[in-house]
């Protein structure tokens, strides 16, 4: 007869010893099976070797109660009868992986205190803010030089010149379309308003009022205190003459939820509307 294991036919809570910590939300039991705790999302890269620490101060040579979800996913119990899962998301060392109910409350909470990855240097990101340079090449005029007059008349005055500044090669529209009690869903639409495709691009603004960006579709993210960096992924980095390119994203907040009113595309300064 095979015995069971106990990712694939145990039902109830299993009393276990935890032999290893992977990483913040995957160990290896006394069984020699190796499982991830449900309800968390992968450890952070900036946050990964504290997620690690944590793990092991909890959990490692500890006894834990354990419960099969699916095979290799597992709820675990502390020997105080606490949900580790909870408190990890708790206490900002890992995210939710749905964040929904008490999960969703604890991860805010975390959020609104910069507890673990919620402060710096994550500020809530998967990877730790790297600042992007982009070079343009500047653009240059040439002033013939005045020929020498051997005649010695009276040369009148160069003419005055009106220079009209460009308008913005761009522009941007920030709408808010969802909000709740400490977060909110919002979109960025940047439209190219030159002459010449946009090949890479970052977008930049400031939030006012502490706003952290916490997930996005349709481009990558950084963001250093309240400074916010996007850049288009493969699928939207190059937005045609006259074109545009939508970006949606998730964002917390504590108080108040105003608007950037300001952006710069590439280092240029866009309109907004």
């Amino acid at each position: 007869m095979r015995q069971p294991t106990l990712v694939n036919d145990a039902r109830g809570d299993v009393s276990a010893v935890v032999r290893a910590v992977i990483d913040g939300r995957t160990i290896e039991l006394d069984s020699g099976e190796r499982v991830q705790v449900s309800l968390l999302a992968a450890p952070a890269d900036c946050w990964a070797p504290a997620a690690r620490t944590f793990a092991e101060k909890r959990l490692l040579a500890k006894t834990v109660r354990v419960t099969a979800v699916t095979p290799g996913e597992v709820n675990v119990r502390l020997e105080d009868n606490t949900d580790y899962a909870a408190l990890a998301v708790r206490e900002g060392v890992l995210r939710a992986q749905s964040a929904a109910g008490s999960l969703a409350d604890a991860e805010l909470g975390a959020a609104r205190e910069d507890r673990g990855l919620w402060g710096a240097p994550c500020n809530g990101m998967d990877v730790a803010p790297t600042t992007t340079t982009t070079t343009t090449a500047p653009s240059s005029s040439q002033r013939a030089e005045p020929s020498k007059s051997v005649a010695t008349t009276t040369t009148p005055p160069p003419p005055v010149v009106t220079t009209v500044a460009a308008p913005p090669p761009c522009s941007v529209a920030y709408r808010v379309d969802n909000q709740w009690q400490g977060g909110f869903q919002g979109r960025v639409t940047v439209r190219n308003t030159g002459t010449a495709a946009i090949n890479g691009w970052t977008l930049r603004w400031s939030y006012a009022d502490g706003q952290a960006v916490r997930e996005v579709w349709n481009a990558t993210v950084a963001q250093r205190g309240t400074t916010v960096a996007m850049s288009g992924n493969d699928q939207t980095r190059t937005i045609s003459s006259r074109g545009e390119v939508t970006i949606g994203f998730l964002g917390s907040f504590r108080d108040r939820n105003t608007a950037p009113g300001s952006f710069t595309l590439n280092e240029t300064a866009c309109s907004t509307g």
